[in-house]
């Protein structure tokens, strides 16, 4: 099992920046991709990004490139999200999750952090 613990939501005005962290535990080598994803109400869960945890190649949702950025320290086993220039819509919980790259999905998830972004 892979234990992953998100902090560092908040309110924030938009325009403004968060980072959020996911803290891995456990069994780390089944987790070697790292995703964030986020979930507002009514709406379906969307990936925001995604990274290896060996290569360190990152993915980026059309909705957040170039305001999001996805970043290891393998050290401490930690995946950030540094969010600039948020705006109202990023409003939502974000979850971070893990998978191995065998894995179609990813079945470990952390339990979530909220961040509204204020107009």
């Amino acid at each position: 099992q892979v234990q992953l613990v998100e902090s560092g939501g908040g309110l924030v005005q938009a325009g403004g920046s968060l980072r959020l962290s996911c803290a891995a535990s456990g069994r780390t080598f089944s987790s070697d991709v790292m995703g964030w994803f986020r979930q507002a109400p009514g709406k379906e869960r969307e990936t925001v990004a995604a990274i290896s945890w060996s290569g360190g190649s990152a993915s980026y949702a059309d909705t957040v490139k170039g305001r999001f950025t996805i970043s290891k320290d393998n050290a401490k086993n930690t995946v950030y999200l540094q969010m600039n220039r948020l705006k109202p819509e990023d409003t939502a919980v974000y979850f971070c999750a893990a998978r191995r790259d065998t894995d179609s999905y990813f079945p470990y998830w952390g339990q979530g952090t909220q961040v509204t972004v204020s107009s």
